[in-house]
């Protein structure tokens, strides 16, 4: 099992990610913390094989962590899960070592594909052999497993239907505010399960954005809306 660290500080997003990671197969998190002094502390006493880092932390940026990590000798792999965008950011990011950088909101499909590709990433390097010199396809392979390709979003079920996208972009473009899967069902008169296949479908290919609303119970709910692009484009 590769053993899990999720650091935001927020604390539903921490358990979101948490459960997402849970739900890949071969990963286990060990911990959640909301600060940089509490995922140092954490790291410090517990083995930590991934982090799944926010940037925003309320005592030191996740950046700030990774390079305290580094001084410190300690080798766990960092993915990024933030909503920083910053080329500057990013480009630390990058200087650091850190292997993926996926944007908030995300997909269970999004987080998923990171892991996977960590998970390719590590079984490359035990094929490869500690103390061994692997041929220059082998490293190809593995600087090629920390990667991640864009894939187009593939339609939301067989014999999908173009009104029923006309259609659901008409009810987003029509609202105050973002919708969600039961609105849009309502609105557009379809079922809610179609209208969530669409929706996430829309999402992938860039039409719409995906925000988080948390209700009394904490639990989040996923709201759409046009992004700017696309209400420019008609």
């Amino acid at each position: 099992m590769i053993d899990v660290l999720v650091v935001d500080d927020d604390f539903h997003v921490a358990e979101i990610n948490a459960a997402y990671a849970n739900k890949t197969a071969g990963f286990h998190v060990v911990g959640t913390a909301h600060t940089a002094l509490h995922a140092m502390h954490l790291l410090e006493n517990r083995h930590v094989d991934l982090l799944l880092l926010d940037h925003y932390l309320p005592d030191r940026t996740g950046l700030d962590l990774v390079r305290r990590m580094r001084q410190k000798g300690m080798c766990s792999d960092v993915i990024m899960v933030t909503a920083a965008q910053d080329v500057e950011v990013v480009e630390a990011a990058l200087r650091y070592g850190v292997l993926h950088y996926l944007v908030k909101p995300f997909t269970l499909d999004g987080l998923r594909s990171r892991l996977n590709s960590y998970t390719e990433l590590r079984r490359s390097l035990q094929d490869a052999g500690a103390g061994t010199s692997p041929g220059q396809q082998q490293i190809d392979r593995i600087f090629g497993t920390v990667r991640s390709p864009a894939t187009a979003p593939t339609p939301p079920a067989k014999g999908w239907s173009g009104p029923t996208v006309d259609l659901i972009r008409q009810v987003i473009d029509r609202a105050e505010r973002p919708l969600s899967a039961q609105d849009v069902s309502v609105r557009a008169g379809i079922s809610r399960s179609t209208a969530q296949r669409y929706l996430r479908y829309l999402q992938e290919s860039g039409s719409l954005q995906l925000s988080l609303r948390y209700g009394d119970a904490g639990r989040p709910e996923h709201r759409y809306a046009r992004t700017s692009k696309a209400r420019q484009e008609n």
